[in-house]
């Protein structure tokens, strides 16, 4: 049973936000007591938050569809809905998190780091909310937004001072073993570690963490073995440590082919040219392997390498060698540049910034508008509602969308789209198009008081036939 898992694809839904309430109070003796719609409530986010006590992603691989609550409608009475609850996810130290075609979105290193993967969408307004002294009351209220829909791969790269790479059988866990509390399997075949294992070692006042990396053989970096899946864990190490055996059974190979053979893997992986290195002669409490360790120090040192002698059965040499790599990770700490407070960095609007574009789509023949605006305005208007599309006419006109359409050539009965090819609401455009509350006119007018009612003007033709047929008679006697 897979018990480590270090990369998965996740699919995450943040809530919807909750419709808005057209109402109408009313009690005795005010049957109209004007809008009282609530807004609706905001769809809850899914956060992605680093938690020091998980250490794979093991809980992902499983299910990976999560989905934040939605927020609810809103009522009457001025009550708003209720806000949907925020789904947060917990995630390793080292996670990064990368769209569909490998961008990386975020890198979340330290605990309590937090990154918004899927943001819940907006509640709609209520008509309380749209009444306006030009609105005074309002038939419709604004439907709540849909939350985001997100593909999103997450990796684990593991955040350790010291990386050990090596052969498989190379004594790299039985080195974690006895330097750190650490208990990883042991064994003495090709590939017991399948998984990358991290230790905590203290050497004097310096805490650092050392892991190793399972699986590096020839072709490791191009998906041979398992190398390909772990050598992203020795990317934020501080100082790269080769394990060689030197009680090797194998008689195609040498402690020093093996170091050739991990630095080619390693340049090929590339992004590790700067990381120190140093050179641990393994298992020398076994004769033959003191022997070939004693051959091969010169070589190594003449290279620039600092060689140390260990063997972890017979716990020598692990002093010098844990604070040795103690000082270099403390000096790597204090090289870092130390860490500034985020800065705030506000980009105002440009002033011929419009917010929004219009492009004629020869294929479809429509023009199609593309802005947060106006695609949000369509997702939210109800057009079952001939007042919501109203209202969504005149702030597309406020915008000034109708005037654009008409510089980029639109006519009248012209196809005109709003949003992207997938997802867009396609309408036969009607310059000045008013309709419902929209065509008040200015504020204390209302032109629909211009035109008579009908049982008046029936009146008023009555009465001029009678006066026509009475001004014939006159006529007539005065002849």
């Amino acid at each position: 049973m897979t018990t480590f898992v270090d990369r998965v694809e996740l699919h995450v839904a943040a809530g919807n936000g909750g419709h808005g309430c057209a109402s109408v109070h009313r009690e005795k003796f005010k049957p109209l007591g004007g809008p009282d719609g609530g807004n609706g409530g905001r769809g809850g986010d899914v956060i992605l938050v680093v938690d020091q006590s998980v250490t794979t992603l093991l809980e992902y691989h499983h299910s990976p569809h999560r989905k934040a609550t939605n927020g609810k409608p809103g009522e009457g009475g001025n009550r708003a809905g209720k806000d949907g609850q925020d789904l947060v996810l917990s995630v390793p130290d080292g996670t990064v998190v990368l769209d569909k075609q490998g961008n990386v979105l975020a890198d979340l290193v330290g605990h309590g780091t937090t990154y918004v993967a899927a943001e819940g969408g907006r509640g709609g307004l209520g008509n309380a909310a749209l009444s306006s002294a030009r609105r005074k009351a309002p038939g419709f209220a604004l439907l709540g937004e849909p939350g985001d829909l997100q593909d999103i791969v997450l990796e684990l790269k593991t955040v350790a001072d010291v990386a050990l790479v090596g052969y498989p059988s190379a004594g790299k866990s039985s080195l974690i073993s006895v330097l750190s509390a650490a208990k990883p399997k042991i064994a003495d075949y090709p590939f017991t570690t399948l998984v990358p294992n991290l230790g905590v070692v203290t050497a004097g006042s310096t805490v650092y963490t050392i892991a190793d990396v399972p699986g590096l053989i020839p072709g490791a970096s191009q998906g041979r073995g398992l190398g390909l899946e772990f050598l992203r864990h020795v990317e934020r190490c501080s100082v790269l440590v080769h394990v060689l055996d030197t009680a090797t059974l194998e008689s195609d190979r040498d402690p020093v082919s093996d170091l050739d053979v991990i630095e080619e893997e390693l340049k090929q992986y590339g992004g590790l040219d700067d990381r120190p290195r140093i050179v641990v002669l393994n298992k020398i409490d076994i004769p033959d392997g003191q022997d070939l360790a004693d051959m091969i120090r010169p070589d190594l040192e003449e290279r620039g390498y600092r060689v140390f002698e260990a063997s972890a059965v017979a716990r020598t040499g692990l002093k010098e060698l844990s604070f040795a790599l103690a000082d270099i990770v403390a000096k790597a700490r204090a090289a870092k540049p130390k860490e500034e407070a985020t800065r705030i960095v506000i980009r105002p609007k440009a002033v011929d910034d419009a917010g929004f574009t219009v492009t004629y789509d020869e294929h479809e023949d429509v023009y199609r508008v593309r802005g947060e605006k106006p695609e949000r305005w369509v997702r939210q208007t109800d057009f079952n509602n001939d007042e919501a599309v109203g209202y969504l006419a005149d702030r597309l006109n406020r915008l000034g969308v109708e005037d654009e359409l008409m510089k980029a050539g639109a006519r009248a009965g012209d196809g005109v789209a709003i949003g992207s090819d997938e997802n867009s609401v396609v309408f036969d455009w009607e310059p000045s198009m008013m309709s419902g509350a929209e065509m008040l006119g200015r504020r204390g007018e209302d032109h629909r008081f211009d035109a008579p009612r009908p049982a008046t003007q029936r009146r008023r033709d009555r009465q001029a036939e009678r006066d026509d047929a009475q001004r014939e008679f006159d006529e007539f006697e005065a002849f």
